[in-house]
């Protein structure tokens, strides 16, 4: 390898496309081809030679081989951040992998050069200290004249030193690291003490001061190379790039002609080394001072180092796997990108996402240099290439929208008013008191009827900007032109970034229904023609859950649902065991995922983050749960990274149902067949139905009326096709079903009847909860709201089957004991009406018509489907203006856990079709 590269010293660049068109840029010299020989007056020789230099746009250039610095796709660069250089343990890290060779390169190229970018050594267990920052504290502690900047600089000489002995051992190269780190030292001193003296600092004084942390890193890892048997040198980019402040002063242009003259003029005294070890950050400008390249200044220089030397490929090394497709801290689900175009980086980076500055990448682009974005602690990760060109990375996903990031924390200023319509220029006043007021505007929206403009800045910027506003409108405001100049707080912007986006129909579309789906109100809108950014402004505090919402919309391939069961009972313990069996079928079949993130019995609950281990559960519940709080259950749910959540509620308590407005409130859905609430106090069930209505939060409860059976749906179907109910009818309750099927065929007693559901399970421990009619009464009330009535659970007449004497008796048991005294009213009744053809039936009954319900034990023609049941079926007629005739009958098993928790199982997968899971 090494004699591959020694040979590859003394080549000769070859005339590549890419290298003569762009020859002159790169200060490569050129000529036109040979011609006859002419005789020529010496005093026309410049002459000739300047109008042969002009001719290269009419003439193939050729190369003068011995004159220039090869450049050209043999190249790499590498730049190593202040986290890959933190240590010497890591420095050395990064020398044997550069001297090995490094990685193949995107496309398959093998470097035979390389020239690697270094920042200043950042922070490390080991020494705390960033030394950037330590060199900017320094002069600032200068300026203040305080004295402490001597501690500083003795801090900094010791971790350079230990640093330096770590990595190079004893010997020459150690001994000329610690001199030049030593006059260094000397030279930072007098100047700091200038300052100190002064009492105030340059731009100048503290662009040399700083850069320093570059130089005496770009030197030990110069060093260890050569010590590692590689021809390396060392390259002080202030010998080479040369640049000049942009007019706000914020940034840096790049003089190429200047930069690749200065680049020749290295190579002239240094060769062409297999490894170049180069300082990031520093470079000087056109009058020769030292001066910095701003903001991300060693991520440019290493794309600048690129575009100078004609690079086959630029990575920038640091301590993430790659781009991601939205921030992992927020999204866990988020996936590190494979290829972003340049235009997607520039994109997402705007937004804060950890992707290069958008100037950063002008210098690969003019070239088309392909950057890579990679772990230098996890080597095995491809990284994100950023590049227009997809066929350098296998399997590109072509996903529309490639990224999703936030700018958190911002104000939406609006400026509205009728005297803004058709008048020219208001927009550009707007802009021009915000330039004025240095006021970046983040975002802009304005509607066609020019009513207003609206547009986003940063909280910190908001006062400024509506005092800058007010004054400049003044006369404005006062004479009604414009009647508001208010800002909108604690906001916050969320965009979709992709240039695949552009002329693809649906998904702006998808990704509003995204953020509606997770009941999340879109504030502002902004897209501009190019399609390759959508920006929306919503509330800061849906930030997180918007950001969630919608990339699990585009990268999940199953829906995410949040579940949390409140009632681990028969019921809720019967759903759990269900959905274990069904889970991963549901997930690779249907696309949902469905986790449960926690578990709530009567006093104690289960939170889990990221989903239980649906067959470990009770174990988990046994030992690790904790006093139940249920302001922290729902929270849990609400804040959590997975987009939709929802409360399944299967106890039959008053208290989860009086939370329902509240949890919706949070953006939880709602499923439960707990009765308490829609049978409950009329104006606690009215406003949680508007808030239904008004929202994108589902509720559903078909499990209240009829355990699995679809009685709710089907109401909910008739009333919503423009049918009109006119009756319901039904045997509501199984306990009473199976009872009064089995009562008056034989010999038995009514009591004996009722001990026999009581020993099958089918009663409640005492049968009186059964037996008095309020479950169906309540089935009754939930029916007829459905049906538009103002039904109070008061006002519908039960018949008790349980006689009065028996009523204020103490215990279930006592009551089994006395119920056979009271045999013979029920088998009078069953006599009368056998004596007639006909049977008993406890029914309930919804009286559209009338505006009535109620609860009746009623008799029945042995030939009606009322009197065909078994065991403890259910059955509902629904006699509708359609089904006038003959009812509408619905009829099964109406109770049981099995068969209640399937139904509140229906319910979840009607919920995930809701919410965009495939049908």
């Amino acid at each position: 390898m090494q004699a591959h590269r020694v040979a590859g010293q003394q080549a000769v660049l070859c005339c590549t496309a890419r290298a003569c068109g762009s020859a002159r840029l790169s200060g490569i010299r050129v000529a036109r081809r040979a011609a006859p020989a002419q005789p020529q007056a010496p005093h026309r020789r410049g002459r000739s030679l300047r109008h042969s230099v002009r001719a290269i746009v009419a003439q193939p250039p050729v190369l003068e081989a011995a004159a220039t610095f090869p450049r050209g796709a043999h190249w790499q660069v590498h730049k190593f951040g202040g986290t890959c250089v933190a240590a010497a343990e890591r420095i050395a890290a990064i020398c044997e992998y550069l001297v090995g060779g490094g990685d193949v390169a995107v496309g398959g190229v093998v470097a035979e050069q390389q020239v690697v970018v270094v920042s200043a050594m950042g922070s490390h267990p080991s020494s705390p200290l960033k030394v950037t920052d330590l060199l900017l504290n320094m002069v600032s502690k200068a300026a203040a004249q305080n004295q402490e900047f001597l501690v500083d600089l003795a801090a900094l000489q010791k971790k350079h030193v230990e640093c330096a002995e770590l990595l190079l051992g004893s010997g020459a190269e150690l001994n000329g690291f610690v001199a030049r780190l030593l006059d260094d030292m000397a030279n930072l001193k007098a100047m700091l003490q200038a300052i100190s003296i002064a009492g105030m600092a340059t731009d100048a004084f503290e662009e040399f001061v700083v850069g320093h942390g570059e130089l005496w890193c770009a030197q030990l890892t110069a060093a260890k190379c050569r010590q590692l048997g590689a021809s390396c040198a060392f390259m002080d980019a202030r010998d080479v790039l040369v640049v000049r402040p942009t007019a706000d002063g914020n940034s840096v242009d790049v003089e190429y002609e200047i930069s690749n003259a200065k680049l020749d003029q290295w190579g002239a005294k240094h060769g062409a080394p297999a490894i170049i070890v180069a300082t990031g950050f520093i470079a000087k400008n056109p009058a020769g001072q030292v001066t910095t390249l701003k903001r991300n200044g060693s991520d440019y220089s290493a794309t600048i180092m690129g575009a100078l030397f004609q690079a086959s490929h630029i990575t920038i090394w640091t301590d993430v796997d790659g781009v991601y497709s939205a921030d992992p801290r927020k999204v866990q689900d988020a996936v590190c990108l494979k290829q972003l175009s340049y235009h997607e980086a520039w994109e997402l980076s705007y937004f804060g996402a950890n992707v290069l500055h958008p100037r950063t990448t002008l210098p690969a682009m003019r070239y088309a240099i392909p950057i890579s974005i990679r772990n230098f602690f996890n080597l095995s990760a491809p990284g994100t290439v950023i590049s227009d060109d997809e066929t350098l990375v296998a399997g590109v996903d072509h996903v529309g929208v490639k990224g999703f990031a936030t700018i958190d924390h911002v104000s939406l200023i609006n400026v509205e008013g009728t005297g803004m319509v058709g008048v020219p220029g208001t927009a550009a006043t707007i802009f021009s008191v915000m330039r004025d007021s240095n006021v970046n505007v983040i975002m802009i929206s304005q509607a066609s009827s020019e009513h207003s403009v609206c547009f986003a800045v940063k909280s910190v910027d908001t006062e400024k900007a509506l005092a800058a506003l007010r004054k400049r409108f003044d006369e404005a405001i006062r004479a009604g032109r414009i009647s508001a100049v208010e800002a909108l707080r604690e906001c916050c912007v969320l965009a979709a970034v992709g240039q695949k986006m552009a002329s693809r129909r649906g998904v702006a579309a998808t990704m509003f229904a995204a953020l509606a789906k997770a009941n999340i109100n879109i504030r502002a809108i902004a897209q501009g023609s190019s399609e390759f950014n959508i920006t929306t402004l919503i509330d800061q505090k849906d930030a997180i859950k918007a950001l969630r919402a919608v990339h699990g919309r585009y990268y999940l391939q199953a829906l995410p649902i949040g579940v949390g069961l409140v009632g681990p009972g028969a019921i809720g313990s019967t759903f759990l065991q269900q959905m274990a069996e069904q889970v991963d079928k549901l997930k690779e079949e249907y696309q949902m995922d469905i986790r449960v993130l926690g578990v709530a019995s009567s006093s104690r609950m289960l939170l889990h983050n990221s989903g239980m281990d649906l067959a470990a559960w009770r174990d988990d519940f046994e030992g690790k749960s904790q006093p139940l709080d249920f302001a922290a259950f729902s929270e849990h749910l609400a804040t959590n990274y997975v987009p939709n959540t929802v409360i399944i509620d299967c106890t039959a308590s008053d208290e989860p149902s009086e939370r329902y407005l509240d949890w919706m409130q949070q953006g939880i859905h709602i499923i439960t067949p707990n009765k308490k609430m829609n049978s409950g106090p009329y104006e606690r069930y009215r406003a949680l139905k508007e808030h239904q209505r008004n929202s994108f939060i589902h509720y559903f409860y078909e499990g209240t009326v009829g355990a699995g059976l679809p009685i709710i749906a089907t109401l909910q179907h008739l009333i919503g096709s423009g049918d009109r109910i006119e009756r319901i009818e039904g045997i509501f309750s199984g306990t009473l079903s199976y009872i009064f099927n089995n009562f008056g065929k034989d010999s038995r007693t009514f009591s004996e009847v009722v001990a026999e559901a009581k020993a099958a399970g089918y009663t409640e421990p005492d049968p009186r909860d059964d037996l008095a009619g309020m479950d169906v009464a309540r089935k009754v009330t939930i029916l007829a709201r459905e049906c538009g009535m103002h039904a109070e659970l008061a006002d519908v007449p039960v018949r008790s089957l349980v006689p009065k004497p028996l009523q204020s008796l103490k215990s279930g048991a006592e009551y089994m004991d006395r119920l056979p005294e009271f045999d013979g009213e029920m088998a009078a009744l069953a006599e009368e009406a056998e004596a007639a053809g006909e049977c008993l039936r406890y029914v309930g009954v919804v009286d559209v018509k009338n505006g009535q319900g109620s609860v009746e034990l009623r008799r029945y023609a042995k030939d009606h489907p009322f009197a065909q049941l078994n065991g403890s079926d259910n059955i509902i007629a629904f006699t509708t203006q359609r089904y006038s005739q003959q009812p509408l009958i619905v009829r099964g098993p109406g109770a049981g856990a099995e068969v209640t928790a399937g139904g509140v199982f229906s319910d979840l997968l009607r919920l995930a079709a809701f919410l965009g899971a495939p049908s």
